[in-house]
């Protein structure tokens, strides 16, 4: 596996543990269908959370955020709903939101953790 396989699943994870401990409850991680791929879903009261996770070494290239242009927004808000369309009982009566979370660091394990909520 390719050594920035292994930093974004090691900086998904991390996203996955600021999540839970800031009340979250992870519903999906790594859901697929033919066009992408979300990296989590999360609940949290009445939200329905998709979050895309972009991890860096350092902000060498830009900040983590920056990646996340129009077109790439645009092909989340459609992943979200195709996930909302295939697990109708966890999303029922829940707005649905995009959130950006940010790993910024050489070791994902201490990386600083950014998380951008309800992106539009």
């Amino acid at each position: 596996m390719a050594a920035k396989d292994d930093l974004g699943r090691a900086g998904e994870e991390r996203a996955r543990v600021h999540l839970e401990r800031a009340g979250y409850r992870v519903l999906d991680r790594n859901w697929r269908v033919r066009d992408g791929e979300l990296d989590i879903v999360a609940a949290r009261g009445r939200h329905l959370v998709v979050v895309e996770v972009k991890t860096r070494r350092s902000e060498w290239f830009g900040h983590p955020f920056a990646a996340i242009d129009a077109r790439k927004r645009d092909r989340l808000w459609r992943l979200a709903c195709a996930w909302v369309v295939a697990h109708p009982e966890l999303a029922r009566g829940r707005r649905l939101r995009l959130d950006v979370i940010g790993v910024t660091g050489p070791d994902p394990s201490t990386a600083v953790v950014e998380h951008l909520e309800d992106l539009r």
